[in-house]
């Protein structure tokens, strides 16, 4: 320790000049050394990797993370639609039951003189016409069959068999019944048949030889029958057809109702007698005749 104590002073003197020495070298050097050099040639690339791989890492979380928000406001607004869809088709049905009742109003109105009932069509047989089909009334609406069947247009046909809370109704364009008719012009009486396969016409058949009848004329139920009253509208007459074997003629009728739209219809409850009728936009008087 002598030896230390009596020397200090040279020993700190010699490693200041040191440090002095170390710091003026450092300070004043430019150029890397070859090792420095061969440690930022291998690090360099290995530290950019590092630095591409993070930030791709980085994007690819943010892109998952706004994917995911994006899947979860698809689904929101999936909902949205179908809550959407579902609102609308509710207005649509609401739409079409006052649209049915406005109808309904307006046939009741055509046919005032008469004890009716309104009813909605629920069912049909396949097909594009309304030549069978299912009515919302039966028995226990005071209904029975071979009651008459009405729309705006006209005739539609007639109840075939009732239920207690529906009726099936055959209509004019099925070829199974004939309905007693007349040409409102000419006076001349035939029966009406359905031509289903004709795109939905009607035949008038067993009209005499020599019928005036012509295209245009309009053909009305005669009231020769306990089912279907006088004076209700069936259709117009498209054409005339001679026939060759026989002494009469046969029309082709166009009917008034729509058998291919019909949703609501009227059932005639009865046939009142001296009931006034509106054929058209206009008011004849019919009388109604013995069934």
């Amino acid at each position: 320790m002598n030896f230390f104590d009596n020397h200090k002073r040279i020993f700190f003197l010699i490693l200041s000049l040191i440090c002095l020495a170390l710091a003026g070298w450092s300070t004043h050097r430019f150029a890397p050394s070859f090792f420095e050099k061969t440690v930022g040639t291998v690090l360099t690339p290995i530290a950019g990797g590092i630095n591409k791989a993070g930030s791709f890492v980085s994007a690819r979380f943010k892109a998952i993370t706004n994917t995911n928000s994006i899947i979860d406001e698809n689904e929101s607004l999936k909902e949205e639609i179908e809550k959407l869809k579902l609102d609308n088709s509710r207005l649509a049905l609401l739409e079409q039951d006052n649209a049915d009742l406005m109808g309904l109003l307006n046939i009741q109105g055509k046919y005032s003189a008469f004890d009716t009932e309104g009813a909605r069509i629920i069912a049909k047989d396949p097909g594009n016409w309304y030549d069978v089909f299912i009515i919302d009334k039966g028995t226990n609406n005071g209904l029975t069959e071979n009651m008459a069947v009405v729309s705006g247009g006209g005739l539609v046909g007639r109840i075939k068999e009732c239920g207690f809370n529906y009726s099936k109704v055959v209509s004019i364009i099925d070829d199974a019944d004939a309905v007693s008719a007349t040409a409102m012009r000419t006076g001349d009486v035939g029966y009406v048949k359905g031509d289903y396969y004709n795109n939905g016409m009607c035949r008038m058949e067993l009209i005499d030889m020599s019928s005036k009848m012509a295209e245009g004329d309009e053909i009305i139920t005669s009231g020769f029958s306990s089912v279907y009253p006088e004076g209700i509208v069936i259709g117009r007459v498209t054409e005339i057809e001679n026939a060759d074997k026989t002494s009469t003629k046969t029309a082709l009728i166009a009917p008034a109702a729509d058998f291919k739209h019909l949703s609501s219809v009227l059932v005639v409850k009865n046939t009142p007698k001296n009931a006034e009728y509106n054929f058209d936009e206009t008011t004849e008087t019919t009388t109604e005749a013995e069934g």
